[in-house]
Protein backbone atom coordinates (compact mmCIF):
# COMPACT_ATOMS: atom_id res chain seq x y z
CA UNK A 1 0.00 0.00 0.00
CA UNK A 2 0.98 3.48 -0.75
CA UNK A 3 1.98 5.77 2.55
CA UNK A 4 3.03 9.23 2.97
CA UNK A 5 6.32 10.62 2.48
CA UNK A 6 8.15 12.06 6.24
CA UNK A 7 8.48 15.37 4.38
CA UNK A 8 10.81 17.89 6.24
CA UNK A 9 9.73 19.87 8.96
CA UNK A 10 7.83 16.30 9.97
CA UNK A 11 10.58 15.71 13.08
CA UNK A 12 9.54 11.91 12.72
CA UNK A 13 13.09 11.51 10.33
CA UNK A 14 14.92 11.79 13.42
CA UNK A 15 13.80 9.04 15.12
CA UNK A 16 16.22 6.27 15.54
CA UNK A 17 15.03 3.49 14.13
CA UNK A 18 15.25 0.05 16.19
CA UNK A 19 16.21 -3.10 15.19
CA UNK A 20 13.95 -6.04 13.50
CA UNK A 21 13.54 -8.87 16.16
CA UNK A 22 10.90 -10.76 14.39
CA UNK A 23 10.79 -11.84 10.35
CA UNK A 24 7.16 -12.14 10.36
CA UNK A 25 3.91 -10.62 8.26
CA UNK A 26 4.01 -7.35 9.59
CA UNK A 27 8.20 -6.73 8.37
CA UNK A 28 6.51 -8.08 4.58
CA UNK A 29 3.93 -5.55 4.81
CA UNK A 30 6.05 -3.09 5.94
CA UNK A 31 8.71 -4.05 3.21
CA UNK A 32 5.63 -4.15 0.29
CA UNK A 33 4.37 0.05 1.84
CA UNK A 34 7.84 0.59 1.13
CA UNK A 35 8.11 -0.69 -2.50
CA UNK A 36 4.59 0.91 -3.43
CA UNK A 37 5.76 3.61 -2.10
CA UNK A 38 8.42 3.76 -3.99
CA UNK A 39 6.90 3.08 -7.17
CA UNK A 40 4.16 5.88 -6.74
CA UNK A 41 7.03 8.15 -6.31
CA UNK A 42 9.33 6.79 -8.90
CA UNK A 43 12.10 6.77 -6.06
CA UNK A 44 15.40 4.34 -5.73
CA UNK A 45 16.06 3.82 -2.52
CA UNK A 46 13.94 4.16 0.90
CA UNK A 47 14.31 3.79 4.84
CA UNK A 48 11.92 2.62 6.79
CA UNK A 49 11.26 5.95 9.04
CA UNK A 50 10.74 7.71 5.69
CA UNK A 51 7.39 6.55 5.76
CA UNK A 52 6.93 6.81 9.11
CA UNK A 53 8.01 3.30 10.20
CA UNK A 54 11.07 3.45 13.05
CA UNK A 55 12.50 0.24 11.81
CA UNK A 56 16.15 0.09 10.91
CA UNK A 57 15.25 -1.64 7.11
CA UNK A 58 16.51 0.45 3.87
CA UNK A 59 15.59 -1.08 0.38
CA UNK A 60 17.43 -0.06 -2.89
CA UNK A 61 15.87 -0.64 -6.56
CA UNK A 62 18.73 -1.97 -8.79
CA UNK A 63 17.89 -2.23 -12.07
CA UNK A 64 14.21 -3.36 -12.06
CA UNK A 65 14.95 -5.43 -8.81
CA UNK A 66 14.19 -3.99 -4.89
CA UNK A 67 16.80 -4.64 -2.96
CA UNK A 68 15.85 -5.76 0.45
CA UNK A 69 18.34 -4.76 3.59
CA UNK A 70 16.83 -5.62 7.34
CA UNK A 71 18.98 -4.25 10.00
CA UNK A 72 21.75 -2.76 7.70
CA UNK A 73 25.38 -2.21 9.16
CA UNK A 74 28.46 -0.51 7.40
CA UNK A 75 31.71 -2.21 8.88
CA UNK A 76 34.70 -0.85 6.73
CA UNK A 77 34.24 2.14 4.76
CA UNK A 78 37.43 4.50 2.97
CA UNK A 79 38.32 6.63 0.05
CA UNK A 80 36.40 9.87 1.00
CA UNK A 81 34.92 11.46 -2.41
CA UNK A 82 32.00 14.83 -2.50
CA UNK A 83 28.54 13.97 -3.37
CA UNK A 84 26.09 15.61 -4.16
CA UNK A 85 22.56 14.57 -3.35
CA UNK A 86 18.68 15.31 -2.70
CA UNK A 87 16.56 13.20 -0.86
CA UNK A 88 12.58 13.52 -0.71
CA UNK A 89 12.50 14.66 2.86
CA UNK A 90 13.85 17.91 1.84
CA UNK A 91 12.03 18.93 -1.41
CA UNK A 92 14.11 20.48 -4.58
CA UNK A 93 16.96 20.74 -2.31
CA UNK A 94 20.47 19.58 -3.70
CA UNK A 95 23.72 19.44 -1.28
CA UNK A 96 27.21 18.04 -1.21
CA UNK A 97 28.39 15.99 1.54
CA UNK A 98 31.75 14.00 1.90
CA UNK A 99 31.08 10.29 1.80
CA UNK A 100 32.91 7.07 1.12
CA UNK A 101 32.90 5.38 -1.82
CA UNK A 102 33.46 1.95 -0.48
CA UNK A 103 32.27 0.26 2.03
CA UNK A 104 31.41 -3.34 3.26
CA UNK A 105 28.05 -4.21 4.39
CA UNK A 106 26.15 -6.43 6.52
CA UNK A 107 22.75 -7.23 6.99
CA UNK A 108 19.91 -9.45 6.88
CA UNK A 109 16.79 -10.93 4.27
CA UNK A 110 13.22 -11.03 5.22
CA UNK A 111 14.14 -15.22 6.35
CA UNK A 112 16.83 -13.48 8.66
CA UNK A 113 19.82 -14.70 6.95
CA UNK A 114 22.78 -12.77 7.41
CA UNK A 115 24.68 -11.53 4.55
CA UNK A 116 28.10 -9.33 3.48
CA UNK A 117 28.50 -7.25 0.73
CA UNK A 118 31.15 -5.35 -0.52
CA UNK A 119 30.21 -1.79 -2.56
CA UNK A 120 32.54 0.21 -4.69
CA UNK A 121 30.14 2.11 -6.90
CA UNK A 122 30.07 5.43 -5.42
CA UNK A 123 26.30 5.97 -6.43
CA UNK A 124 25.35 3.03 -4.76
CA UNK A 125 27.81 3.66 -1.61
CA UNK A 126 26.78 6.86 -0.96
CA UNK A 127 22.65 5.95 -1.43
CA UNK A 128 22.77 3.13 1.40
CA UNK A 129 25.42 5.75 3.29
CA UNK A 130 22.20 8.51 2.92
CA UNK A 131 20.02 5.51 3.73
CA UNK A 132 21.44 4.33 6.85
CA UNK A 133 21.85 7.88 8.40
CA UNK A 134 18.01 7.84 8.43
CA UNK A 135 18.18 4.70 10.99
CA UNK A 136 20.40 6.57 13.15
CA UNK A 137 17.91 9.80 13.39
CA UNK A 138 20.15 11.35 10.88
CA UNK A 139 19.29 12.74 7.86
CA UNK A 140 21.24 15.03 4.75
CA UNK A 141 21.55 18.26 6.06
CA UNK A 142 23.43 16.89 9.20
CA UNK A 143 26.30 16.40 7.21
CA UNK A 144 26.85 20.31 6.55
CA UNK A 145 28.63 22.75 8.75
CA UNK A 146 26.39 25.10 10.63
CA UNK A 147 26.42 27.82 8.64
CA UNK A 148 26.10 25.87 5.36
CA UNK A 149 23.14 24.05 6.99
CA UNK A 150 21.55 27.29 8.18
CA UNK A 151 21.43 28.42 4.44
CA UNK A 152 19.67 25.85 3.74
CA UNK A 153 16.96 26.18 6.17
CA UNK A 154 16.76 29.53 5.21
CA UNK A 155 16.05 28.83 0.87
CA UNK A 156 13.40 26.27 2.85
CA UNK A 157 12.19 28.70 4.39
CA UNK A 158 11.84 30.82 1.59
CA UNK A 159 9.85 28.02 -0.22
CA UNK A 160 7.40 27.78 2.50
CA UNK A 161 8.81 25.39 4.75
CA UNK A 162 9.77 26.10 8.58
CA UNK A 163 10.95 24.32 11.36
CA UNK A 164 8.49 23.29 13.98
CA UNK A 165 8.26 25.51 17.08
CA UNK A 166 9.98 23.91 19.96
CA UNK A 167 7.23 23.50 21.59
CA UNK A 168 5.26 21.36 18.98
CA UNK A 169 8.79 19.06 18.62
CA UNK A 170 8.81 16.55 21.49
CA UNK A 171 12.02 16.06 22.90
CA UNK A 172 15.14 13.73 22.78
CA UNK A 173 15.65 12.93 26.15
CA UNK A 174 11.88 12.87 27.94
CA UNK A 175 11.87 13.79 31.90
CA UNK A 176 9.35 11.06 32.76
CA UNK A 177 12.25 8.60 32.11
CA UNK A 178 13.72 9.13 35.24
CA UNK A 179 11.02 7.77 37.04
CA UNK A 180 11.75 4.78 35.21
CA UNK A 181 15.26 5.20 35.26
CA UNK A 182 14.76 5.30 39.45
CA UNK A 183 11.96 2.39 39.62
CA UNK A 184 14.64 0.12 37.25
CA UNK A 185 17.08 0.32 40.58
CA UNK A 186 14.93 0.17 42.68
CA UNK A 187 13.35 -3.28 40.84
CA UNK A 188 16.71 -4.32 40.37
CA UNK A 189 18.05 -3.85 44.21
CA UNK A 190 14.73 -5.89 45.41
CA UNK A 191 15.51 -8.82 42.90
CA UNK A 192 18.98 -8.88 43.94
CA UNK A 193 18.60 -8.77 47.51
CA UNK A 194 16.09 -11.94 47.42
CA UNK A 195 19.54 -14.40 47.00
CA UNK A 196 20.47 -12.94 50.70
CA UNK A 197 19.22 -16.37 51.74
CA UNK A 198 21.53 -17.77 50.11
CA UNK A 199 24.56 -16.26 51.77
CA UNK A 200 25.29 -16.39 55.49
CA UNK A 201 23.65 -13.51 56.83
CA UNK A 202 22.12 -12.61 60.37
CA UNK A 203 18.28 -12.54 60.60
CA UNK A 204 18.81 -8.97 61.24
CA UNK A 205 20.27 -8.64 58.14
CA UNK A 206 17.70 -10.04 56.71
CA UNK A 207 14.86 -8.05 58.23
CA UNK A 208 16.59 -4.82 57.11
CA UNK A 209 16.35 -6.06 53.80
CA UNK A 210 12.33 -6.52 53.81
CA UNK A 211 12.12 -3.42 55.57
CA UNK A 212 13.66 -2.47 52.32
CA UNK A 213 11.08 -4.42 49.98
CA UNK A 214 8.11 -2.81 52.50
CA UNK A 215 9.59 0.59 51.50
CA UNK A 216 10.57 0.00 47.75
CA UNK A 217 7.46 -1.43 46.91
CA UNK A 218 5.01 1.87 47.19
CA UNK A 219 7.84 3.95 46.13
CA UNK A 220 7.61 2.01 42.78
CA UNK A 221 4.17 2.81 42.77
CA UNK A 222 4.13 6.33 43.55
CA UNK A 223 6.66 6.69 41.10
CA UNK A 224 4.60 5.13 38.34
CA UNK A 225 1.95 6.82 39.23
CA UNK A 226 4.07 10.33 39.02
CA UNK A 227 5.26 8.66 35.61
CA UNK A 228 2.00 8.40 34.09
CA UNK A 229 0.71 11.86 35.01
CA UNK A 230 4.17 13.53 33.65
CA UNK A 231 3.59 12.13 30.38
CA UNK A 232 -0.16 13.29 29.94
CA UNK A 233 2.07 16.68 30.38
CA UNK A 234 4.17 16.10 27.62
CA UNK A 235 1.88 14.99 25.15
CA UNK A 236 -0.58 18.11 25.89
CA UNK A 237 2.98 20.36 25.81
CA UNK A 238 4.22 18.67 23.02
CA UNK A 239 1.75 18.44 19.85
CA UNK A 240 4.17 16.35 17.79
CA UNK A 241 5.33 13.90 20.85
CA UNK A 242 5.16 10.16 19.28
CA UNK A 243 6.74 8.85 22.16
CA UNK A 244 3.83 10.18 24.39
CA UNK A 245 1.13 7.47 23.93
CA UNK A 246 -1.18 6.47 26.47
CA UNK A 247 -0.73 2.18 25.38
CA UNK A 248 2.97 2.56 25.86
CA UNK A 249 3.14 4.45 29.19
CA UNK A 250 0.50 2.09 30.40
CA UNK A 251 2.54 -0.87 29.26
CA UNK A 252 5.72 0.33 31.27
CA UNK A 253 3.89 1.10 34.70
CA UNK A 254 2.64 -2.71 34.34
CA UNK A 255 5.75 -4.39 33.69
CA UNK A 256 7.77 -2.23 36.85
CA UNK A 257 4.34 -2.93 39.36
CA UNK A 258 4.07 -6.06 38.27
CA UNK A 259 7.89 -6.93 38.71
CA UNK A 260 8.01 -4.89 41.93
CA UNK A 261 4.77 -6.91 43.36
CA UNK A 262 6.71 -10.37 42.18
CA UNK A 263 9.13 -9.02 44.35
CA UNK A 264 7.99 -8.16 47.18
CA UNK A 265 5.76 -11.32 47.22
CA UNK A 266 8.96 -12.96 47.34
CA UNK A 267 10.52 -11.42 49.91
CA UNK A 268 7.51 -11.87 52.05
CA UNK A 269 8.48 -15.80 52.32
CA UNK A 270 12.20 -15.51 51.67
CA UNK A 271 13.07 -12.69 53.97
CA UNK A 272 10.30 -12.33 56.67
Amino acid sequence: MVQKLVVYPDPRINSTSTDVRTFNQTLWDILEDMKDTMKEHNMNAMSAIQIGYPYNIIIIKENETYWELINPRILTQSGKFESTESTSYYPNLEVTVTRDENIKLIYEDREAKIHHRDISDKELASTIQRKIDYTFGGNLLDKLEKKEREKMLDHLAQNGLTPLPLDDVCPTFSNKDYFVSVSNKLITAMGLSLLAPLFSVTPNTLANIWTFHKIALPLVLLLMVSFFFYAQYEAKKYSQCSSCQIGNNIGVIVKKVFLATLFAIAGYFLLN
